[in-house]
């Protein structure tokens, strides 16, 4: 079998099982993220020295006791900041010039904000006003899938200014501004059409929605230089290899672990507003 068709097998297996598992319930979410895990923490244990077993520990008494809590406004927003301030913690990481590796006091710091809260914020952001909505969390990666595309064909065929050529030399500035103006059409455009095609809810919907499409569009790409920098430190080229022609778990969640504190802050902040 052919790098080509291993690579697509995997890609479509992939987006069943993460799709299906959103649609079919909010257990059945929390079931996969809870799997998705246990890899992500095997993968960041390889390539930093936390001790796997005790992280899987970490990660099993937090996911079991925070992953239900949306309603718990302490525990929502504490779980929130607190992955906010690992993430400026590597948006710092990212920016300096220094390539030292984190000492193992801030590798579990990491661990936790990086890798554990993000997974069970994920259960936290699909919770609307009337319950579990799987159109919130399909919205937000479909953004990021979008984000990711465009920023690739339109840096493939226009780009002529590196955006961060010491991470990623292949990322350029018009891939990135390509790829946060297709997210914003597509924002609307889903807003509009499949979240709440109702004109009564048209405006607030499209803005709610842009915006959100702007927070994605820039942090999914910062996390996705960070996982490059974090690799390129520890002279690896993918997180894992669950996913053959893909690489690991946190290859391809890298962006929605970012990304999803930024969103789940943003929908905090939304509920004092209204």
């Amino acid at each position: 079998m052919n790098e080509t068709l291993k690579r697509a097998i995997s890609g479509a297996v992939y987006i069943i099982l993460l799709l299906s598992c959103i649609i079919y319930s909010k257990e059945s979410l929390a079931i996969l993220f809870s799997i998705l895990l246990v890899f992500g923490v095997y993968e960041f244990s390889k390539m930093t020295s936390v001790n796997f077993y005790a992280g899987i520990i970490i990660a099993g008494i937090s996911y079991y006791f925070f992953y239900d809590k949306h309603h718990n406004p302490f525990i929502n927003k504490g779980v929130t900041f607190f992955s906010i301030a690992v993430s400026i913690r590597l948006l710092y990481f990212l920016f300096q010039k220094s390539e030292k590796n984190f000492n193992i006091i801030t590798q579990y710091i990491l661990l936790i904000g990086y890798i554990i809260f993000p997974f069970i914020l994920i259960n936290y952001v699909p919770i609307g006003n009337k319950g579990y909505n799987s159109d919130i969390l399909i919205t937000i990666i479909i953004l990021i899938w979008t984000n990711d595309t465009f920023a690739y064909l339109i840096g493939k065929n226009f780009g002529k200014n590196k955006l961060f050529p010491s991470v990623s030399p292949k990322k350029t500035v018009e891939g990135f501004v390509g790829g946060l103006f297709f997210s914003i059409i597509a924002g609307v455009l889903i807003s509009k059409f499949y979240i709440n095609p109702k004109p009564s809810y048209l405006n607030t919907s499209i803005l709610i929605w842009s915006i959100s499409a702007i927070i994605i569009s820039i942090f999914s790409t910062l996390g996705d230089l960070i996982e490059s920098k974090l690799k390129r430190i520890v002279g690896v080229k993918d997180s894992g290899v669950i996913m053959p022609g893909h690489g690991g778990i946190l290859d391809r969640l890298d962006s929605i672990i970012f990304v999803i504190p930024f969103i789940n802050l943003f929908y905090i902040i939304l509920q004092y507003v209204s």
